[in-house]
């Protein structure tokens, strides 16, 4: 049987340097990160893909180690295995840089957890991160890499210096990439329960898989927190290896996010070009597009969101996303989760609490909002 790699896991990470911060950064020294990925998809073998993209100096990583993952920071021991760049175990990254290591010969499976230990034996400076990924890391003194539970150990809700796991599959699978903000990401549904919307997705596909490439508060227009989507599309969806899908949730944090600083939403024409553009760069690539309609924010607790401007802006971009015609299949999120009698607002049993997120009620709908049909994996 022929194989190739694909992308298995995917996180999209930021810079620890950006002023808007919803998760403190932080660096490291002489410190173990055990880190839980939910893989969306399984293979017989795995690449590990670390990135020092927004390090201001190389990254050394004495020890890495990935296993299975038996309860919270715990792992199975008799999966452990060592994880080797050229050979060797030590690695350094340079800055801005990136490393994918050897072929690791452990098998993984389809929605299983796996965990990567690395040991980061000096000082790192503020590290490249993702978020709000919705899972918990363990940071313990030392080399523990290899240690089967990390007790007392400290819990962290971020993910740092991992960009994603290759798997070797069958020649032929093909991958969907979620890009997108916090709605992919998985703000508001239940930390470390895997109940993501693009979890969600996954559970109703019966092959091929979709990779989680989300960050929460991320824009389509303008860089604040993550650069922004026209400028991240490259190397976040083109460079996924296996993607044959696109699935795009933007727009929330261009009509929202501005007024927290005093400044006016992104107009609709605005965003309908940054969309046009989105739709045009995939189908030049030849993947197809799939997009989420705005969901509705009007109950946002958050200063400044709720604007009649940019309420007014969702309204007209969520009639072009729907009849325009540039995307190969539209997922109607905010027809799906919108309360009827104030359809600005996120259904009740939807809403995480902040009406600005989905709980995991609300994901699973989003989910059940894609075509399966359009996506022929």
């Amino acid at each position: 049987m022929t194989q190739q790699w694909v992308a298995g896991f995917r996180s999209a990470v930021i810079s620890p340097y950006e002023t808007i911060r919803l998760t403190e950064p932080r660096g490291f020294n002489d410190q173990t990160v055990r880190q839980v990925l939910h893989m969306a998809g399984g293979g017989e073998r795995l690449r590990v893909r670390l990135s020092n993209r927004y390090g201001r100096s190389p990254l050394t990583v004495a020890d890495a180690r990935v296993a299975e993952r038996k309860t919270a920071g715990e792992i199975v021991a008799e999966t452990d295995t060592g994880v080797r760049f050229g050979g060797l175990a030590q690695v350094t990254v340079p800055a801005g840089g990136e490393v994918v290591s050897d072929p690791v010969g452990l098998p993984v499976r389809a929605g299983a957890d796996l965990v990567l230990s690395l040991h980061l034996p000096a000082e790192t400076g503020p590290a490249t991160f993702s978020h709000m990924p919705g899972e918990t890391s363990y940071v313990a003194a030392g080399n523990r890499t290899g240690a089967a539970s990390l007790p007392g150990a400290e819990e962290v809700p971020c993910r740092f210096y991992v960009t994603g796991i290759d798997v070797l599959a069958e020649e032929g699978t093909a991958v969907a990439v979620a890009f997108g903000d916090s709605w992919f990401e998985g703000v508001g549904t239940t930390p470390g329960a895997n109940r993501r919307s693009v979890d969600a997705l996954n559970r109703r596909l019966e092959r091929g898989w979709t990779v989680n490439q989300g960050i929460a508060g991320n824009r389509l227009l303008t860089d604040e927190i993550g650069e922004h989507a026209l400028a991240r599309f490259e190397q976040d969806v083109l460079s996924v290896p296996g993607a044959a899908h696109v699935l795009v949730n933007f727009g929330i944090n261009d009509l929202g996010l501005p007024g927290m600083v005093g400044l006016p939403p992104a107009t609709a024409g605005e965003l309908i070009t940054g969309f046009a553009e989105l739709a045009r760069r995939a189908h030049e690539a030849g993947l197809t597009i799939h997009a989420a309609t705005v969901g509705p924010f009007a109950g946002a607790v958050y200063p400044g969101h709720n604007t009649p401007e940019g309420l007014a802006a969702r309204r007209e971009v969520n009639e072009w996303i729907r009849t325009g015609g540039a995307f190969d299949s539209v997922f109607d999120v905010a027809r799906a989760v919108e309360d009827p009698e104030r359809p600005d607002h996120i259904r009740p049993e939807f809403d995480s609490g902040d009406g600005m997120h989905l709980n995991d009620a609300g994901a699973e709908a989003m989910a059940a909002a894609v075509d399966l049909g359009a996506l022929a994996f």
